[in-house]
């Protein structure tokens, strides 16, 4: 397997709000479809919960963006329970070759929770961002983010980022992730209709 050949997908985790329509999704990515792919999971409830603990008890910024690390684990996990042809994997290293061998892994950032130079830990920077940071780790040829806002295909090129930002649509850290990707980045929501306002949760 190339880098020309390999998608990073993030799913948001506020998609758990329509459970048939995001056992299909899940379903459809597992069945190779859109293979070979990597799995980044939104937190969703979970880390609304981070946001709420956070809110209610003044918790410091890099605490919480380490229980939303957490968070994105324990959706990794709620995926692979509902669908099991997915496997979850915290090894960096190991992503590529388990989706080059035609499984499709879904990435749980728990090594990220000691720190990286290149990753703000702040709500700066939520599954968005880091979804787009992974494709670029990996050589990923493209970064999809489906939403539960609706969608629209963009690329760099194309995009307004800072802009998209601004909306909601993408977290605040995205744009200069963006400027460092050469690769394609799509913006999907679930229903096929154009991009509105709208948060997804780390």
């Amino acid at each position: 397997m190339t880098g020309r050949d390999l998608s990073v997908i993030k799913v948001g985790g506020s998609l758990l709000a329509d459970g048939p329509r995001l056992r299909a999704m899940l379903a459809d990515i597992a069945g190779a479809r859109h293979a070979p792919c990597i799995l980044v999971p939104g937190g969703g409830p979970f880390a609304d919960a981070v946001r709420t603990a956070q809110a209610a008890l003044a918790l410091e910024d890099v605490f919480a963006h380490r229980l939303a690390l957490d968070a994105m684990g324990r959706m990794a996990e709620v995926f692979c329970a509902v669908e099991p042809g997915l496997v979850r994997c915290a090894d960096l290293a190991a992503l590529s070759r388990l989706a080059g061998a035609g499984r499709v892994p879904v990435w749980d950032p728990v090594a990220l929770r000691a720190g990286h130079s290149a990753i703000a830990e702040t709500w700066d920077v939520t599954s968005d961002s880091l979804a787009l940071w992974l494709a670029t780790e990996v050589g990923a040829a493209r970064c999809i983010l489906v939403k539960s806002v609706p969608s629209a295909h963009l690329s760099p090129r194309s995009a307004d980022w800072s802009a998209l930002a601004a909306r909601g649509i993408v977290d605040a850290a995205f744009p200069a992730f963006a400027a460092a990707y050469p690769g394609e980045i799509v913006i999907r929501g679930p229903r096929g209709a154009e991009p509105s306002a709208g948060r997804d949760a780390a």
